[in-house]
């Protein structure tokens, strides 16, 4: 029996999965790739040795990537995604019916290209023409944009590397330059298992940035530490709120699952506080 043994370079443990059948696996400008088949989460991508997505688990982190900050908005137009090239992020995005167009921001053409062959159910929505896909630098997408934007989301692999710069007060500011006066941006942030310093570190940045800043959380199967965290900024909206009036299709995420999902308040000032004794 063939395994895959994930090389996380932040994990304390490694993950390791049977191998039914390796469907690709090349290297591209910017990383490794590969695809392969488990029997019990279907066909897994890997880039850099580390799992990004199962057709399995996928649903539950696109989900609350997407839903939590685009229903805290009270009417969402324009929307950037930065990475996400298996297009999981935008195909939740374009739920929203308020939606008009989307900035599809990947720097890795070949992501793109492997998940539409061997994830459609994820990236088959790319193709819808609200959706403009720009292969390039996300940082500097954002820097160069107009201030029309609603939402920014940011669904990198994780903060090391050239996702680095997806994470630094000169793109939180960028980030909050182009958005509206409702103007809201979300971002995976680790797992408080095994990362909380760089939860810590990065919920710090964008409140020197952001005058509302928050966390919420997601349990998550093929993640290192299993309890995921996403942060989200906002210029002036509180998104603990639900403005969101239309109704749209999800399997995980509601709106009793996104008044849950934020970490309590006593809880999360005890976190930048650096408190929480684990």
């Amino acid at each position: 029996m063939i395994r895959f043994f994930e090389k996380d370079p932040y994990a304390p443990i490694q993950y390791s999965y049977e191998v039914s059948r390796i469907l690709y696996h090349k290297k591209s400008r910017f990383q490794d790739i590969m695809v392969f088949e488990n029997p019990h989460f279907g066909r897994i991508l890997v880039l850099d040795g580390v799992v990004q997505m199962t057709e399995r688990d996928e649903l539950f982190y696109h989900e609350m990537l997407t839903h939590v900050v685009m229903s805290s908005h009270p009417d969402p137009k324009r929307v950037i995604v930065i990475g996400g090239g298996d297009g999981g992020a935008v195909r939740e995005v374009l739920k929203h019916k308020s939606v008009e167009k989307v900035y599809f921001i990947e720097i890795d053409e070949e992501v793109i290209n492997v998940s539409k062959k061997y994830f459609p159910s994820v990236a088959g929505c790319i193709k819808d023409k609200r959706v403009e896909i720009k292969c390039m630098d996300g940082a500097e997408f954002v820097k160069n944009s107009k201030p029309d934007i609603d939402i920014v989301i940011v669904d990198s692999t994780d903060i090391v590397g050239f996702a680095r710069s997806l994470f630094t007060k000169k793109f939180f500011t960028s980030i909050k330059n182009c958005l509206t006066e409702n103007g809201m941006y979300a971002s995976l942030s680790e797992s408080l298992h095994f990362h909380k310093e760089i939860v810590i570190e990065v919920q710090q940045t964008m409140k020197s940035v952001f005058p509302v800043v928050d966390l919420y959380t997601v349990p998550i199967a093929t993640y290192a530490g299993n309890w995921w965290s996403f942060s989200i900024g906002s210029k002036k909206l509180d998104p603990r709120e639900i403005r969101a009036k239309n109704k749209f299709r999800t399997k995980y995420y509601s709106d009793e699952i996104h008044k849950i999902s934020f970490m309590p308040k006593g809880m999360y000032k005890r976190l930048l506080d650096n408190k929480l004794d684990w």
